[in-house]
């Protein structure tokens, strides 16, 4: 078993990023993966440092579909989080600087404005939102309250596709941090309570992953353009796909690497 890809999510609910490599932290998860949040400032005081909080607190795609419209671009290096929309640049700012944080704050408020939310919508309500997180890494707001990182094979991928009569399942549509390649399709299950050697790094497998509306959304378009969420009930009895895990032990992983159980 391989790394096929690796996906970090700057901004939670926002565009998914390709790299090479990340850096795996001891009861964290990956650095610089959801440092970034949108947070509703009617749920809150929101500070740079908020801590941890349930996705109600935030604009994401599940709710708010059109967020994955725009290509949300951050560099790690110069702290820049570009906006564009069809080639077209939106907005750009320093995330480093109140100032930046402000602007890119600004900029969703107003584009959420514009939207509707989705039947389901846990905060359907407009309300400006304001940026959080830190441009070091160590803030995450990821789905549950325990540091993890989530694993999904490209073989279930592939058999989600057959089976929902498609030609092709863009894995960001799941959000995932790691694709794996050779494992057959739905075997990653299996892991659940075992122990993975995931390149130098260690990790717990601790479940199956439920999803939401937001493996309906088109990653491109924003449009909900297939009903996969209800389709893998239909067609496998369950709306499972993927697994997550913590990280027992840190290290940087790169693409290639290989996985093992311990």
């Amino acid at each position: 078993m391989k790394i096929n890809t690796i996906f970090v999510h700057p901004v939670k609910g926002l565009t998914a990023q390709v790299c090479d490599r990340v850096q795996l932290v001891e009861n964290f998860g990956i650095l610089g993966d959801r440092a970034f949040a949108l947070m509703f400032t009617d749920m809150g005081d929101p500070q740079p440092l908020t801590p941890w909080l349930s996705k109600k607190h935030f604009a994401v795609q599940n709710d708010w579909g059109q967020l994955a419209s725009l290509n949300c671009a951050y560099d790690t290096t110069s702290q820049t989080l570009e906006i564009t929309k069809n080639g077209e640049l939106l907005a750009a700012a320093n995330l480093g600087t109140e100032t930046g944080r402000d602007r890119i704050s600004a900029f969703f408020s107003e584009y959420l404005h514009s939207l509707t939310p989705s039947t389901s919508a846990r905060h359907p309500q407009y309300s400006p939102v304001r940026l959080v997180g830190t441009t070091t890494g160590d803030t995450r707001y990821q789905d549950r309250d325990q540091g993890q990182i989530s694993i999904i094979s490209q073989a279930t991928l592939d058999d989600i596709a057959e089976k929902v009569g498609v030609n092709y399942i863009d894995p960001r549509r799941f959000r995932a941090n790691f694709i794996v390649d050779n494992i057959p399709a739905w075997s990653e299950f299996n892991w659940v309570g075992n122990r993975l050697k995931l390149g130098a790094a260690l990790v717990e497998v601790t479940a199956p992953i439920g999803r939401c509306l937001n493996i309906d959304v088109n990653p491109d378009t924003g449009d909900r353009d297939i009903s996969l969420l209800s389709q893998l009930s239909a067609k496998f009895g369950h709306a499972q796909t993927g697994v997550i895990a913590k990280v027992i032990t840190g290290a940087v992983v790169t693409t290639g690497e290989t996985l093992a159980i311990k």
